[in-house]
Formats: C-alpha cells, sequence, structure tokens
C-alpha cells in the first residue's frame, strides 16, 4: 500500500509549515507555555487558513480529511515543538458533529470560523474513570420534576475558560437496553449555577490548561441535549479514534522537532577535538531514532487512512499505533536530551519541554495498557483462520 503523499498533500504541508515557522519562534512558544495558551489572534489565523486553504486550493474533503488534519497537527507540533490546542479543537468538533443534529454543528462551525475560538469545552473523562468511559458516573435524572446533572469530570481542556461545556451523562431517566447504558450529550453553560472549576496543575503540556469540572445538581434545560445522541458508546467510541490520530500526529511532530534538535546539535558541537555527530555512541542513537520517526510516521499514516476509509481494520490500527507511537515519541525526546547533554535537560531547550508533552500523550486518550486490552483480542481474531 502506497502511502507517499500526493501534490495536494504537500502543498498543504508547505502552507502550514510557513505559517508555523513565522508564528512559533522559541520566544513566543516559551511565553505561550507560560501563559497557558495561544492568543486569540494566533488561534484566528490558524481558523482562517484551515478553512481559507478548503476553499481556493483544493475540496473540502481532501484539505478537512483525518489524514489531511494528521498533516497539519503533525507539521505545526514540529514547528512549536509542544502540544497545540488545534488538535483538540478539531477533535472536539469531531465528537460535536457525532452527536448534534446537521444545523446544531453547523451552528458550532461557523461561530468557531467567525471566532477562532471554539465556544465549549469537551468533558467526558472522569477522576474514578480514566480510559474507561464504560466506568462513567456522571449522570442526569428528572428528580421532582427537576431534571438534575450531578457528577465531576476530569482534564477539560479550557474548562474554566469556555462558555460552554460540552458533557457526556449517563441518562437515569432511560431504561436502556442492551449491552451499554444509555448515554446524553448535554451543551451546559459554563455559567449556570452548581458548575465549579478547579485548575489541574501538571508537570508537561502547558499549552493546554485542564480543569476538574464538578457539577452538583445542576438543573438542565432539555434544549440542551444534542439532537442526535443515538449511536451512544458505539458512536463515542468509534469517535475516540480520531482524538488518538490526532494526538498521535502531534507526538509524530513533536519527535521530529526534537530529531531535529539532535542533528544540529550533533553537527555543531565539538567534543575532544571532533564533531559529536561522528561519536559512534551518537551515530547509533540517531539511527535509532531515525527508525522510530519512520515506524511512528508510517503507523499514524496508516490509522487516519483506515479511519478514513473505515477499513475492516480500523480499531486494530489505532490501538497499535496508540500503543506505539506515544512511547516511540518520548524515547527520541529522551535520546535527543542525551544528545545534548545538560543543555537538553534545562528549561531553555525545547527538547525537554517535548519529552514532558509526548509523556503525557502516553496516557491521553487511552494509556497504552488500554491500547493493549483492545488490540489483544483483534489479533486473536484476526489470525483464527490460521
Amino acid at each position: 500500500m502506497d502511502f507517499a503523499l500526493n501534490d495536494e498533500q504537500n502543498k498543504l504541508i508547505g502552507t502550514f509549515r510557513a505559517f508555523g515557522q513565522e508564528t512559533f519562534t522559541p520566544e513566543r512558544v516559551a511565553k505561550w507555555c507560560r501563559d497557558q495558551g495561544l492568543p486569540d489572534t494566533v488561534m484566528k489565523e490558524f481558523v482562517d487558513l484551515y478553512y481559507d486553504t478548503a476553499e481556493p486550493d483544493m475540496p473540502a474533503d481532501v484539505a478537512h480529511s483525518l489524514p489531511s488534519q494528521a498533516l497539519i497537527v503533525e507539521e505545526l507540533s514540529r514547528c512549536a515543538g509542544t502540544i497545540l490546542p488545534f488538535q483538540t479543537d478539531l477533535f472536539n468538533l469531531q465528537i460535536m458533529r457525532g452527536f448534534a443534529g446537521v444545523g446544531e454543528a453547523a451552528s458550532i462551525v461557523e461561530d468557531y470560523r467567525a471566532d477562532g475560538r471554539l465556544m465549549f469545552a469537551l468533558a467526558i473523562s472522569e477522576p474514578d474513570g480514566g480510559s474507561d468511559s464504560m466506568a462513567m458516573k456522571t449522570s442526569c435524572q428528572t428528580v421532582d420534576g427537576r431534571l438534575l446533572l450531578n457528577g465531576r469530570k476530569s482534564y477539560v481542556n479550557n474548562g474554566e475558560y469556555a462558555p460552554y461545556i460540552l458533557t457526556a451523562a449517563i441518562d437515569r431517566d432511560d431504561a436502556g437496553e442492551g449491552k451499554y447504558p444509555p448515554l446524553s450529550f448535554w451543551l451546559i453553560p459554563r455559567s449556570a449555577p452548581g458548575i465549579n472549576a478547579v485548575p489541574i496543575s501538571k508537570i508537561g503540556q502547558s499549552m493546554l490548561p485542564f480543569a476538574l469540572i464538578s457539577f452538583d445538581d445542576v438543573e438542565l434545560d432539555p434544549a440542551w441535549r444534542l439532537d442526535d445522541a443515538r449511536g451512544g458508546f458505539r458512536r463515542l467510541f468509534q469517535l475516540l479514534e480520531y482524538g488518538r490520530v490526532m494526538l498521535c500526529a502531534s507526538s509524530l511532530g513533536m519527535a521530529q522537532a526534537a530529531m531535529d534538535d539532535a542533528v544540529e546539535h550533533a553537527r555543531s558541537r565539538k567534543a575532544f577535538g571532533m564533531q559529536v555527530g561522528r561519536f559512534q555512541q551518537i551515530e547509533t542513537m540517531l539511527t535509532d531514532m531515525e527508525v522510530r520517526l519512520r515506524n511512528m510516521r508510517s503507523m499514524v499514516y496508516r490509522a487516519a487512512w483506515a479511519v478514513e476509509t473505515a477499513d475492516a481494520e480500523e480499531r486494530l490500527e489505532v490501538a497499535l499505533m496508540k500503543r506505539y507511537v506515544p512511547k516511540a515519541a518520548v524515547e527520541v525526546a529522551s535520546d535527543a536530551m542525551q544528545i545534548l547533554g545538560g543543555l537538553g535537560y534545562t528549561e531553555g531547550s525545547r527538547v525537554s519541554r517535548i519529552w514532558e508533552d509526548c509523556r503525557g500523550n502516553q496516557i491521553a486518550e487511552g494509556t497504552d495498557q488500554v491500547m493493549v486490552y483492545i488490540a489483544a483480542p483483534l489479533i486473536m481474531e484476526k489470525y483464527r483462520s490460521f
């Protein structure tokens, strides 16, 4: 199978590379990480570029396909050397499209295009559930004529600041049938009484401000419920595949940035009268790093294609990718730190930030261990006939 990039994809990469190189200078990135977010102007520039690229140059179904989104996220993550909010926004829009009516989803996209900021934060994961979405405890239920929401959501990106919270909850008023409990999605105003947000401090991914959101007897307006919640957990599991591809694309881009820095240092640094890159130990490390990068890129592109085309092995491809890519990205970043020596262990060197951000990606969107839980039964079934 040929995953070589075509002319349109190379043009797309070039467009966003120019934007990324101009925008994400080391000084700006350091400041924006301290500020825990990008300025409104940068967010709007990205949104304008993302949508305008599709209109004059290529069809939207090409520019906005999952493989194209992965290429964009990879390139911008490489330019910035850090995780960025764009991938989260694109994934959140996919969730919205999956559960909202056509008109409602279109309205959200129009607001996004106009403002450059998503009007909502996505709240699915829970403190006691983590990667196990089926352990969800947040629920809504009618009590004395009032429809009330109670529960907690963790790692809600932009949860303190977004005007709305797109919240997944078990519907206790629906008896439900079958394997999965009834799942509902609600677009709730952040200002609704009973909602409280507490920031979460973490060691990496500074560009994404996470919050713990609690819902205490929040009275729901039925109009806040998304129109098209059919499919429930089955649909949610399918949509999570998009998020995993985007996350791995960011890991790939950051790992490539770490490789760029390591090679530059190996070329320019001399020790004991020799170029550092000529030491056999460094040559071995760079070679192994390149092997990991090529494997990562192959797995990300293959998984993106599988999801986009609804390939029969889509779920296995994504699980294998998520199992391998973030871990390999951490290893590449760690080797880059080693090659840079003491410089790589300072806050002034971006490879240390890359290591922290990639390490978080081993946990986000399903841990390495959960991917084994998903992949192993599929592998057993795949080889049943042999």
